[in-house]
């Protein structure tokens, strides 16, 4: 297993303005710091200012707050896209646009915000120079050993047509805090989060090419295998030769399995 270390909270320009985000940090940090303990490779970093696009693996129910509480020990305020319809619903409305998470709709293969603005989700994420949460797996992996599978194009299309910053990213141990589809936390004994966060994607390769779905599905691929290749350190295992699918298992994507 790769060596990691424990970080001390950074605070960037944006994490040192009063918002929300402090609220939410007070209530809900102390509880998660008595069941979890982060360690991070030492070269994980985010941007200190910008926006940027954080794509890491998906294994359990909770990692969404845990790659929020690695987001904000790396100084940053976790955002996440999130399904325009929550933002219907009255109370989940006022509380996602207080913590700034990032409404989306899918029309087709276009994504944009949910009041119809043509910039779209990516506009969004630039126009606050924003950091977003986005997985490329689009729901937890069907692995059996929990690594990677085949990834979906939200991320990659979003970086390209944007020009944000695609930075992979792993991690590993939320799984024994609450096991992939479970219903129940685990918090006892406490538990330890590895992440690792690599370097932004190169995709200067796709620069002079049209953005078709060869292109997308190349740059997918990419991701995935960085993504995979930095689970494979901080498991200290060796990852399969071939990213799961599905659809070869006659598996659905979506919901449980």
């Amino acid at each position: 297993m790769v060596q990691t270390v424990k970080l001390r909270s950074r605070w960037s320009p944006e994490k040192r303005r009063p918002s929300f985000f402090w609220v939410l940090a007070s209530l809900i940090l102390p509880l998660w710091s008595c069941m979890v303990r982060y360690r991070f490779t030492p070269g994980s970093k985010l941007p200190a200012t910008g926006s940027f696009i954080l794509s890491p693996n998906h294994y359990s129910e909770i990692d969404p707050i845990a790659m929020g509480g690695a987001v904000w020990h790396l100084g940053r305020l976790p955002r996440f896209m999130a399904k325009a319809s929550l933002f219907k619903i009255p109370v989940v409305k006022w509380f996602m646009r207080a913590s700034g998470q990032i409404p989306v709709q899918r029309e087709g293969t276009v994504r944009q915000s949910s009041d119809g603005n043509p910039m779209g989700a990516a506009g969004e994420v630039l126009r606050r120079e924003a950091g977003v949460v986005v997985y490329p797996e689009g729901t937890l992996t069907r692995d059996p050993d929990l690594w990677p599978m085949r990834g979906k194009s939200g991320a990659v299309r979003l970086a390209l047509e944007s020009g944000i910053p695609l930075i992979p990213a792993a991690h590993w141990g939320t799984q024994e805090l609450m096991p992939r589809y479970g219903k129940t936390i685990r918090p006892i004994p406490r538990k330890t989060i590895h992440v690792a966060v690599g370097e932004p994607l190169d995709l200067s390769v796709f620069k002079s090419r049209d953005i078709d779905q060869k292109a997308i599905n190349e740059a997918t691929k990419m991701l995935m295998v960085e993504i995979t290749r930095l689970l494979a350190e901080l498991r200290g295992e060796q990852p399969p030769s071939e990213l799961w699918d599905p659809a070869k298992h006659q598996q659905s994507e979506t919901g449980r399995f």
